[in-house]
């Protein structure tokens, strides 16, 4: 069984900053991509950034240049940044993960339960 547990989440003013952590356990036998994605009221799950195993990274339109991601490979952690941060970031944010759970295994897509984060003064 894999978990996705996400940690950091909370308020901020605009302008402020955040850290999410999202760590994943569990019977893991390789790694794709990690990333977050987000889903604010009434609106579709979009993506805010992804790391793929290489290091190659992709972000969603609306924070680039503020927000930054990384990823521990041996610690099976991805990390997001958030700069600069306004009331549109408010949103709950997800933790996906592409993985296989063991050599004959597909890749399949997994997500944490979600961390809130609002942006408001």
């Amino acid at each position: 069984q894999v978990q996705l547990v996400e940690s950091g989440g909370g308020l901020v003013q605009p302008g402020g900053s955040l850290r999410l952590s999202c760590a994943a356990s569990g019977s893991i036998f390789a790694i794709n991509s990690m990333g977050w994605y987000r889903q604010a009221p009434g609106k579709q799950r979009e993506l805010v950034a992804i790391i793929f195993s290489g290091g190659m990274t992709n972000f969603g339109d609306s924070v680039k240049g503020r927000f930054t991601i990384s990823r521990d490979n041996a610690k099976k952690t991805v990390s997001l940044q958030m700069n600069s941060l306004k009331a549109e970031d408010t949103a709950v944010y997800y933790c996906n993960a592409i993985l296989r759970t063991g050599l004959g295994s597909g890749w399949n897509n997994y997500w944490g339960q979600g961390t809130q984060v609002a942006v408001s003064s």
